[in-house]
């Protein structure tokens, strides 16, 4: 008997079809992964479980009884349990407000909010995760975004609540480090041990693969393939999601970087056509210096100096806004005629023209960049900073939340960019992506530069040993 089946659940949008007669089952104590490239209808199908979006047809089973769905109320009641990509945090009000919103607070004399009781519970939802340093009282504003993320995950972890029977998690360690991971494993299979489900989205494939046992794969909104994950392998799995077979993960480097400078301090140099990677653990520094490097805004753009920021969302896009406009936001005095003219039309062929060297899938260059998949919107954030002709590219985690298939048209583009001889500075905590891109690796500690080393033969358990201060044979 299943815990949650779907069948035949389809949703058309403007006559678009995002889900057709797709049909999904979960076990009691199943970890079940749900996979498939942005825009292959994962949020939609989520959407319409979580009682936000309503279907146009589907028939919705708990432990074999029909049930219907119309709220995010009603998904509660039935035990279904969310955590989104997108945090619904609010920075300005604690962490313990937060991991208590849309709960009753407890009260004391009829009227005034406990504190001391609102705080204890969401300490212990926060210990269940092993969660010790972040204290309920502090403000989310002055958290990292892997802190926030393990907050609002704590949320659905929440003592004396109606019984959860499935947690479905949407890219929940997109901004957690390797240790944060670990943790939060470690509590989804005790979850499993306890008869109880997880529907886990991820693009990170060899994740999927060590902590589920089936997965179904969606592809332009039709179920694809779903089965046990220990029968097919890891390029099995990308094949299904994306419909071709990839021979590799990373494509090569074109050319070799050449001995020119483009970037010189006291404790880097990026040449033209170079990529360096910067490793740290969390907290160690890599944004921070991205930032210092980028400075002010203005005068990087005028110096040749591109940024794409972390959070593409918050600080990389105006998400209400047409295509074009994003891309050309930086760039309006430059593609101005005579400075001071610029036409919505010679906008948007500017924006056409690099959304096409980005490989963007979007409807034209008028749509609106929320209607865009996670991976198209990166994409965007793209062409902006590639608009401008950059002798200099800052990535902060370029490919966070972004798609196998997406992935790799981001790589190339990095690639067609350092054969023309731009440098590039990557900071990833993804340690293949780093493995696999960089041509030199700078490890951070303290918020410096503590070394600089060849990528080539370099392992991951070596990079990881560098970046904690180890030696690179470490034990």
């Amino acid at each position: 008997m299943a815990l949650l089946s779907l069948e035949n659940v389809s949703k058309a949008y403007a006559g678009i079809p995002a889900l057709r007669g797709v049909d999904l089952a979960i076990a009691p104590g199943e970890i079940h992964a749900l996979m498939g490239e942005n825009g292959a209808g994962k949020s939609t199908l989520i959407k319409i479980l979580a009682g936000v979006v309503a279907p146009d047809t589907a028939t919705i089973r708990i432990d074999d009884v029909p049930v219907t769905i119309d709220n995010p109320a009603a998904a509660h009641r039935h035990g279904l349990r969310f955590i989104h990509q997108e945090l619904s945090v609010v920075p300005a009000l604690s962490v313990a407000e937060n991991i208590m919103m849309g709960r009753p607070y407890p009260r004391r004399l009829g009227a005034l909010v406990d504190w001391r009781a609102l705080n204890a519970m969401a300490r212990k939802a926060l210990e269940t995760l092993g969660i010790t340093h972040i204290d309920p009282r502090k403000k989310l504003a002055h958290l990292s975004i892997g802190d926030r993320m393990l907050v609002k995950i704590s949320s659905a972890f929440l003592a004396g609540e109606t019984p959860a029977r499935l947690y479905v998690m949407d890219e929940p360690t997109a901004a957690l480090t390797r240790e944060e991971s670990e943790r939060l494993f470690a509590v989804l299979r005790e979850i499993k041990a306890a008869g109880n489900s997880v529907l886990y989205v991820s693009h990170r494939i060899d994740e999927v693969m060590s902590l589920c046992h089936r997965a179904t794969v969606l592809r332009d909104g039709r179920p694809i393939d779903s089965g046990e994950l220990a029968n097919i392998t890891h390029d099995d799995l990308v094949a299904l999601m994306i419909g071709r077979k990839v021979t590799e993960a990373y494509p090569p480097a074109q050319a070799a970087p050449t001995k020119d400078p483009v970037l010189q301090r006291p404790d880097l140099t990026v040449r033209k056509g170079e990529i360096i990677g910067i490793a740290g653990l969390a907290g160690a520094g890599q944004t921070e210096l991205l930032r210092q490097i980028f400075g002010n805004p203005q005068k990087a753009w005028k110096a040749g100096i591109a940024y794409v920021p972390k959070e593409r969302r918050s600080e990389g896009l105006v998400t209400s806004r047409p295509i074009y406009q994003n891309i050309t936001l930086p760039h309006l005095q430059a593609q101005s005629l005579g400075g001071t003219w610029l036409t919505p039309r010679r906008e948007r062929q500017f924006a056409t023209r690099l959304g096409e060297d980005v490989r963007l899938r979007a409807a034209g260059p008028s749509q609106l960049v929320s209607e865009l998949s996670g991976g198209n919107q990166q994409k965007v954030v793209f062409a902006k900073a590639l608009g401008g002709v950059p002798r200099l590219l800052l990535l902060d985690e370029p490919t966070r939340g972004v798609d196998v298939g997406a992935k790799f048209d981001i790589y190339a583009i990095i690639r067609d960019m350092t054969a023309k001889g731009m440098a590039v500075l990557l900071a990833s905590s993804d340690l293949p992506e780093l493995l696999g891109m960089a041509d030199r690796i700078a490890i951070m500690r303290d918020g410096r530069i503590a070394t600089i080393v060849d990528a080539k033969g370099l392992t991951e358990e070596a990079l990881l040993n560098l970046c904690y201060g180890r030696s690179a044979v470490a034990a």
